[in-house]
């Protein structure tokens, strides 16, 4: 009995700490101002709608376990119905937990010997870029232009969103990234702000060679061959990327945002919100996600306007 009832009481405590069912988006859709999936795939008036492609984290390297949550995509919906030179926006949540990368069951794939020097076949980032052109060819068949559509997307998300401009420029308008990683906390783990950044990567590279190398191999890529107009959002608190980040400037055509040195926007405190709790932004990885971040609302704006006159 008293087991049972240690039981009760732990649930009772744990249960704020947990998002309610309808915290999670669960499939891909579009969704409306209020973080809900809309039902259907019409598109009224397609040449006069701006199309914003979400690309969701993921919590692990090579697979992922769930889809988006509505405290990640509330900022997105502030811009659903915003008028840009007379076009309204549209986000879609395109989920992408389905996917595994070939060596997804190669749980310690870089630990292989012998040691494969980059990985073998298509990781689940390349299937993540192939499943944005399946859906963008949807609605360019539907009547969207294609320089009306932009690829965004968050942490993993992030990194698919400059591997898709990279590889598929001419096929959307322009392309958002937020906190681009997918390697785990490298700048955390690593100690980057102490040591370094090229001493943390030589750590990083004896630790993990696989991880290591197939991270540097997409960064070149992107570094070599991205020439579109891109907009990159990142945080020096960010325990994944941040510190890691400062190779975007390298690219004449990315447009870094570096968001703040705290956890502020423009002075504000940033609270995340789901559908019945809220709590305070304590990570640099979710700054993007504090409804304070809407303070780049014009920013991102004027931005989709340059891309689609």
């Amino acid at each position: 009995m008293k087991k049972i009832l240690l039981t009760v009481i732990f649930s009772i405590l744990i249960t704020p700490l947990y998002a309610g069912p309808a915290d999670k988006i669960k499939s891909s859709g579009f969704i409306d101002k209020n973080v809900r999936l809309v039902k259907g795939f019409e598109i009224n008036d397609p040449k006069n709608k701006i199309i914003v492609i979400y690309n969701h984290g993921q919590n692990k390297n090579d697979f992922v376990s769930g889809c988006s949550w509505v405290s990640m995509l509330r900022n997105h919906a502030s811009l659903i119905d915003q008028e840009v030179n007379g076009k309204k926006i549209m986000v879609y949540n395109l989920c992408s937990d389905h996917l595994r990368g070939d060596m997804s069951q190669e749980k310690n794939w870089w630990n292989l010997k012998p040691k494969p020097k980059f990985y073998k076949g298509k990781h689940m980032l390349d299937k993540r870029v192939e499943l944005n052109l399946e859906l963008i060819k949807k609605f360019v068949k539907t009547g969207v232009p294609r320089k009306q559509i932009f690829i965004t997307g968050h942490s993993c998300g992030g990194l698919t969103t400059l591997l898709f401009m990279t590889r598929h420029p001419d096929k959307v308008g322009g392309g958002i990234s937020y906190m681009q990683a997918c390697f785990g906390k490298l700048s955390h783990r690593f100690k980057v702000k102490k040591v370094g950044v090229e001493k943390a990567m030589a750590k990083f590279k004896k630790k993990d060679p696989g991880p290591h190398d197939l991270r540097q191999k997409m960064n070149d890529e992107i570094k070599n061959n991205l020439k579109a107009p891109l907009l990159a959002f990142t945080h020096p608190k960010d325990k994944y990327e941040g510190l890691l980040s400062d190779w975007l400037e390298d690219i004449p055509s990315v447009k870094r945002i570096v968001i703040s040195e705290n956890f502020k926007i423009n002075g504000k405190k940033c609270i995340r919100k789901g559908d019945d709790w809220s709590e305070p932004v304590k990570k640099g990885h979710d700054m993007d996600v504090g409804l304070c971040f809407q303070y780049y609302n014009p920013v991102i704006l004027d931005y989709i306007a340059s891309r689609i006159k």
